[in-house]
């Protein structure tokens, strides 16, 4: 049987069950998919893999509606080392000057894989913000957004970034987007791991 399709196929499965299972609030499932040094890398949090769990937990807590929906999957792997990159979209929903409204971002998780004793996992995750849009969830409201304040957030995500800025988050502002210094630089990473270098 050719051992790298059956790699492709469990690394696919990963990257699925991250969603399902961090979008169900399986959180002791969700824990499987990471090695334990893992990281993640999103606009509000940048940390281990443990802690994006904590935090999230506490979010679901205060009523935080963060979903996630994938596409395609392209896998590289070479050796016990691995590059997937899938097609998603991020669906938070809150409050934007007291109007209750979605945000829709567009991108794809850049993730980096390894096989240790036997297990691939997830060591690092970082999405790449490609487009995103905000609209209230009854059409007929009004919603007046703040054009200065939104224009100051990168453009790939600055719908999300403003919502969730509304809501408390730190937002970072230099995460990678469809073109971009941020985005080649993530590419070169994924080269050098694939390569055998650390991250």
């Amino acid at each position: 049987m050719d051992i790298e399709l059956i790699d492709r196929l469990t690394i696919r499965d990963l990257v699925e069950n991250w969603a399902v299972w961090r979008d169900a609030g399986d959180w002791e499932r969700f824990q499987t998919v990471w090695h334990d040094d893992g990281v993640m890398m999103a606009t509000w949090f940048q940390g281990p893999a443990t802690e994006f769990i904590r935090v999230t937990k506490e979010g679901w807590s205060k009523g935080v509606s963060i979903l996630h929906f994938l596409g395609g999957t392209s896998v590289e792997v070479k050796g016990n080392r691995a590059i997937a990159q899938t097609k998603m979209t991020i669906s938070q929903r809150g409050m934007v000057q007291e109007v209750l409204c979605d945000v829709v971002c567009t991108g794809r998780f850049y993730d980096f894989f390894e096989k240790r004793d036997g297990r691939w996992g997830l060591v690092l995750r970082q999405p790449i913000y490609e487009k995103d849009r905000i609209d209230p969830v009854d059409p007929s409201a009004r919603l007046e957004i703040d054009q200065e304040s939104l224009g100051t957030f990168p453009r790939g995500y600055q719908h999300l970034a403003y919502i969730q800025t509304q809501i408390g988050y730190q937002v970072k502002r230099d995460m990678p987007q469809l073109t971009g210094k941020e985005v080649e630089e993530l590419y070169a990473r994924g080269s050098q791991w694939l390569s055998g270098a650390a991250l």
